[in-house]
């Protein structure tokens, strides 16, 4: 019994030292904290700066930053080109009624006014075209008005100038007349003959008849619709009936005053 007792404590204190062995090959102590590793006694110092690196690849865009304060205000720019006209706006309101005013009397005071401009202008523009040519006799001023009128206007613009439409009554009245509208290059003016009252019976503008002197064209005066009441005379010289409404040139004759 002795000797049973003897070899199991010879086995326990064969298996304690392999318990402490195999607790210190983990790296404890008998306490069970990590046993301290033995340090270096030297100390390693850091190397000298390396070189830069090549320059990476740019990275992908970032995201917006958030906005910032508004900067100050810019310097005033050039006027810029005109742009193009805009649409036509609405029409505005209707506005207040004005008060009557009693202008009767100045109104016709303008209108006196108007037309007494109105015949100054026209009296210079005849004037002004007298004096660039007439042609005259012992007794009479003949003057050609270039302004194209129907016969009656011919009529009253030689009358309010104190003159008629022109009546050649004998031949050299005729020739002298003729002879004025072709050296002015006219081909035909109005004279001052007509069967106005009565058809057929042709009378000079003052109601003296053709008794002494007429110078018709061949086949002349032939009306045979009853239209053509006016005569015009040719740059030839010769007559021919015309319609009254039509517009020409005409001649105004005047009487020189007796010294």
């Amino acid at each position: 019994m002795d000797g049973f007792g003897a070899l199991l404590r010879r086995n326990q204190f064969i298996l304690l030292v392999l318990f402490l062995l195999h607790i210190q090959s983990l790296g404890l102590d008998i306490d069970g904290h990590p046993t301290t590793d033995v340090c270096a006694t030297h100390t390693i110092s850091p190397g000298p700066k390396g070189d830069d690196g090549e320059r990476g690849d740019p990275g992908e865009e970032g995201k917006l930053g958030k906005l910032g304060h508004m900067g100050p205000k810019g310097i005033k720019g050039e006027l810029g080109d005109i742009g193009d006209q805009g649409n036509i706006g609405k029409t505005g309101p209707i506005g207040k009624k004005g008060t009557v005013c009693d202008c009767g009397r100045y109104r016709k005071v303008v209108g006196q006014l108007d037309i007494s401009v109105a015949r100054l202008k026209t009296s210079m523009k005849f004037v002004k075209n007298v004096i660039a040519g007439i042609r005259e006799t012992e007794e009479k001023f003949y003057y050609i008005v270039q302004e194209e009128k129907n016969y009656r206007e011919s009529l009253t613009h030689c009358r309010i100038r104190g003159g008629m439409l022109a009546m050649p009554k004998d031949e050299a009245a005729n020739t002298l007349i003729a002879d004025y509208v072709a050296k002015s290059g006219f081909f035909r003016v109005f004279i001052g003959v007509n069967d106005l009252e009565k058809e057929g019976q042709y009378v000079f503008t003052d109601n003296t008849p053709l008794q002494n002197y007429s110078n018709w064209k061949e086949g002349e005066p032939s009306d045979p619709y009853g239209h053509e009441d006016c005569v015009e005379m040719l740059s030839s010289g010769r007559w021919n009936d015309t319609e009254c409404h039509l517009t020409m040139y005409f001649v105004c004759e005047f009487v020189k005053k007796k010294k």
